[in-house]
Formats: C-alpha cells, sequence, structure tokens
C-alpha cells in the first residue's frame, strides 16, 4: 500500500510537518511513502503536476489537508494514470466528505438535517421552513464556522426569519474570507443538548477500528468510550473505505453521530499514536 501526503511547501522532498509523524509511522511499518503538492491540487487544473513526485504503482490512501470533491477526483485521475488506485474513489469520498452523502443512512443517530444546493435566501427559506421552530445550528456540504459560533453558527430560534438569515449570510462571508466559499450550499441541524465531550471513531471497511478524543478537545481532557452498538451498522452500511464518525452522548443518555468524515483528510489528534492509525490502515 502507498501512503500520499502532502508535501512540505518550503522543503518539497519532505512531507509537511503536520503528517511529519505518520509519515514516518508508515515507513517504519514497511508501506511506500509518496507526496503530493496539495497547494497545486487545490488550486484545480494542476493535478498532474501535483502527483509527479508518485512513481510506484499500487494502492494508495490519502493522509493531507482537505480537498473538494471534485479536485479530488482530479487528483485520483491524475494518479490512475500513473497506475495508482486510490482506495477511496472519488464517489465514495463524497459520500463522506459531504453531509448530504451520508445524512440519509444516519438519520436515526444523528440531529434532524435539511440542506439547499446554492445559497440564495430562497433555497434557504424553504430549509428554514422545514425544520422550524426550534433552535439549530448552521454549516454548509462539508463543514461549520464552529469558533464562529455565536455570530455564524447558531441559531436561536427558526421562526425568526431575518436573524436566521444573518447567522446565514455572516457563515457565508466567513466561508468566503477563510475558506473559498460555501461547499454545496447551507445546512441547518436541528439543535440537541449533549453531555459528554466527543469521542472520534476511525472505520476501516465498515470496522469500528481506532477510539479516541477528538482533535479540538483540551490535550488531556477525559473523552468518552462511547457505546458504538446502535450507530455500527448503519456506518457498516454506507459501504465506505476509511471514514471518522465523531459521537457525542445526548443529555438523555443516546449517543449521537455529529459528523461522518472521510478518514483521509480527518485530522489526527495528537493523543493518538501514529502507528496506530497507520496499521489500521494496513489492516
Amino acid at each position: 500500500m502507498i501512503v500520499l501526503f502532502p508535501s512540505d511547501g518550503l522543503r518539497p522532498r519532505r512531507p509537511d510537518e503536520h503528517f511529519a509523524a505518520e509519515a514516518a509511522a508508515a515507513r517504519d511499518l514497511g508501506l511506500t511513502v509518496a507526496l503530493v503538492d496539495h497547494d497545486a491540487l487545490a488550486a484545480g487544473g494542476r493535478a498532474e503536476r501535483a502527483v509527479a513526485r508518485v512513481r510506484d504503482e499500487g494502492t494508495a490512501v490519502y493522509r493531507g489537508w482537505m480537498l473538494d470533491g471534485e479536485r479530488y477526483a482530479e487528483m485520483a485521475a491524475a494518479l490512475a494514470g500513473r497506475g495508482v488506485r486510490l482506495r477511496t474513489d472519488p464517489a465514495a469520498y463524497r459520500a463522506a466528505h459531504e453531509l448530504p452523502g451520508w445524512y440519509d443512512a444516519l438519520a436515526a443517530v444523528t440531529p434532524e438535517s435539511v440542506w439547499t444546493d446554492g445559497t440564495d435566501r430562497a433555497a434557504f427559506e424553504t430549509a428554514r421552513l422545514a425544520l422550524a421552530p426550534g433552535p439549530a445550528v448552521l454549516r454548509d456540504h462539508t463543514k461549520s464556522m464552529k469558533h464562529h459560533w455565536a455570530e455564524a453558527m447558531f441559531v436561536p430560534d427558526l421562526t425568526d426569519a431575518d436573524a436566521a438569515w444573518a447567522v446565514a449570510t455572516r457563515f457565508r462571508e466567513l466561508r468566503e474570507e477563510y475558506g473559498g466559499g460555501v461547499r454545496g450550499g447551507f445546512v441547518l441541524r436541528r439543535f440537541e443538548r449533549f453531555a459528554s465531550a466527543e469521542a472520534r471513531t476511525w472505520w476501516v471497511d465498515g470496522r469500528c477500528a481506532l477510539v479516541g478524543p477528538h482533535p479540538d478537545a483540551p490535550h488531556g481532557e477525559p473523552w468518552p468510550g462511547p457505546d458504538l452498538a446502535e450507530v455500527a451498522p448503519l456506518v457498516a452500511g454506507l459501504g465506505l473505505p476509511f471514514v471518522t464518525v465523531d459521537v457525542v452522548r445526548h443529555a438523555d443518555g443516546r449517543w449521537r453521530v455529529v459528523e461522518l468524515g472521510d478518514g483521509q483528510v480527518s485530522d489526527r489528534p495528537a493523543a493518538l499514536d501514529p502507528a496506530a492509525l497507520v496499521s489500521a490502515l494496513r489492516g
């Protein structure tokens, strides 16, 4: 198996420092490590150049920074031309990376959600009315602005159309400023009260391989050992090769899915041994 990592922007023969420990662990386990140019991939139309350092053939797993579905598909096509097949194909990547791709399968264990295609107010109003009344949280198809909770994520009352739209407008402004714009459209999720920290679970071929803290948890903060009995068959049913599932205990005791993401672009918390993650990928 080949493990692909983003190269360092200033030292392109080395992996990005954020992934250096995983790259070292992969080499120690006897896996092939290859580097790709993430900036070239993200720019679009430069995938051939971005994968030029990949010289071995075989099946590959990417461990790197987030890519849009379109850019990931370009990387997959460029790699295929070099005899490399990504273990997660572009359709599977989008199914995991974008909430509409996994929501229906996990609807029983995750907050009720509605979404739009695009960011116009008419579509937002349709979604808002479908979920109203009550509070909600806002994101797009791929991520939230959780560090801007009050101004760009939390909607206190969905019946207040202007206040809800103000949150959506601010979210759109911040995504344009920091993230290149809204991905896909708006997503409104019913607000639920949780009673624990989040745990990040890592799944390989439908099996939970690792459980650890969420990357955003303060270092040393206890994290819960989740009960995955209800979640596990639903995740397995998606048939996705490598995903993360962030889970949290609801105030009523149920375990709820906060997020499912493609494991290739999910951050590894510092407390999770890089060798354990790479070993799980190797199988």
